[in-house]
């Protein structure tokens, strides 16, 4: 419980993942913090709700291990990263198509020789010795196979479907494996367009990106029409193409809880709502004015500009997010499967527990699956007989265990979009969060620590500054 007498340093409102990775930041210079949440625990939208020993996400929003502020950020040494197969696995044209990663890739060239490989192979040829045959041609770079599935396709189509012929598939090899090493300036010095015109402008065929690059980047931004900024998608393909992508063991809510449980007892407050701000106080509903010498807005955008009027308010992404249990999961192992050809209202689905075992308990699977957009008044049908087309398998016996809809759940970051904006906007007042950066974990996480550096510029903080009585200063004339 908070004294209404408490003073600390810095009051941070919000214990969202920005706020408590600025807390660190602050603490680790020895500034006195108070971090107040008005929800009774720490996460924000980063969520876990348990059920029958299940552990699942409301907005389940995927990592990668190449995001810089995952190894960068203090507090988050003991945080454990399951991570899906590499790359991606597409359904489209009645199969599923397997996009491995990069791996190292550095020319169109050997991108070509793996799906030529791939097009070459015997019509016959076990999968396991296929897989080989295109690594070997490959020398470890961009590979693309089709694995066994439904439907009657020829030859030709298995080959080529949804990613278009060998060449197209070299191009995008070839591209994924340039993401991978490209200089993030020289990605931030490219022309702005929405990223879908800005994908077709650099000569990639409709197919691919309609094929592969729009439901990869659909899973990634939460935005199926591509109407972000070409820059955001191009730090999301970079990571992509240079990582894995992952999720955090345990359910999200293990990353905000991790951030918390390693900041100085007492710094965190809950269940304390914050009604007013300004540079050197905060009012509470509960503990009245809590004096400070900087105040730091890490709510989410519509609760920042509630308190600071002025703020834009961005649009949003509306997520829903279905977890289903079965006794028998299907045998898609830990991949992340992609719906090309967007036959239903699932972007993406996985195996969540052949991922991350912690999250179903022994003998049954979890499978979540994400909904972008406004869901349809039959969600949890609709998605079901999606999933059925998607797994090739009945899903009819399968268990409901949640349906989970966020309609701010990821803030909107069309062209133009500006990544860095400010996170002081005046001495003693600063904000952060995602809405501030980029729409990710990421984008959370590099703002706060843009914040917690024009804090300690703007304090001179060189040790604790807590003062049990700030100096008195002069009126002005």
């Amino acid at each position: 419980m908070l004294e209404p007498a408490y003073q600390a340093d810095v009051v941070i409102v919000g214990a969202g993942v920005a706020g408590l990775s600025a807390a660190h930041r602050l603490t680790s210079q020895g500034v006195t913090v108070a971090v107040l949440e008005a929800a009774p625990c720490v996460g924000g939208r980063m969520s876990t709700e348990k059920v029958d020993g299940f552990r699942l996400d409301r907005i389940g929003q995927l990592l990668s291990t190449a995001y810089p502020e995952l190894r960068l950020a203090p507090g988050l040494d003991g945080l454990v990263l399951r991570p899906f197969a590499p790359g991606v696995l597409l359904h489209g044209d009645g199969r599923h198509h397997r996009v491995d990663a990069p791996a190292g890739a550095r020319s169109a060239r050997g991108a070509l020789h793996a799906v030529r490989a791939l097009a070459s192979a015997p019509r016959g040829m076990p999968g396991p010795r296929l897989v080989a045959a295109s690594r070997r041609a490959a020398s470890r770079r961009a590979t693309f196979r089709v694995l066994p599935g439904q439907g009657t396709a020829s030859r030709a189509a298995r080959a080529t479907a949804p990613l278009g012929g060998a060449v197209d598939q070299a191009r995008l090899g070839a591209a994924l494996s340039r993401y991978s090493t490209v200089p993030v300036e020289r990605l931030l010095a490219r022309p702005e367009l929405p990223a879908g015109q800005a994908l077709a402008a650099r000569g990639l065929p409709a197919r691919t990106i309609d094929g592969f690059l729009r439901p990869l980047l659909a899973a990634l931004l939460c935005d199926p029409a591509l109407t972000t900024s070409s820059r955001c998608a191009d730090l999301a393909l970079r990571a992509f193409a240079g990582g894995r992508l992952c999720v955090p063991e345990g359910g999200a809510e293990t990353l905000p809880e991790l951030l918390a449980q390693t900041l100085p007892a007492g710094t965190v407050h809950t269940g304390v709502r914050v009604t007013s701000v300004a540079t050197t106080s905060v009012t509470t509903a509960e503990h009245g004015e809590i004096r400070c010498r900087a105040v730091l807005l890490a709510t989410d955008a519509r609760a920042a500009a509630e308190l600071l009027p002025g703020l834009r308010v961005p649009d949003f992404h509306p997520v829903a997010v279905v977890h289903h249990t079965t006794e028998e999961p299907p045998r898609t192992g830990t991949a992340l499967l992609l719906d090309a050809d967007r036959g239903g209202p699932v972007a993406h689905t996985a195996v969540i527990s052949e991922v991350d075992p912690s999250r179903a308990p022994s003998g049954r699977a979890l499978i979540s699956s994400t909904v972008l957009g406004t869901p349809p008044a039959d969600l949890e049908t609709a998605v079901r007989t999606h999933l059925a087309r998607l797994y090739g398998i009945p899903t009819h016996r399968w268990e409901t265990l949640a349906v989970h809809h966020t309609p701010e759940a990821v803030p909107a970051m069309p062209a133009p979009h500006d990544l860095r904006r400010p996170v002081r906007l005046l001495a003693g007042l600063y904000v952060c969060g995602d809405h501030r950066d980029t729409s990710t974990v990421q984008g959370a996480l590099h703002s706060a620590h843009r914040a917690a550096t024009a804090i300690l510029k703007d304090l001179g903080a060189s040790g604790s500054m807590h003062r049990a009585d700030p100096t008195p200063t002069a009126q002005a004339a």
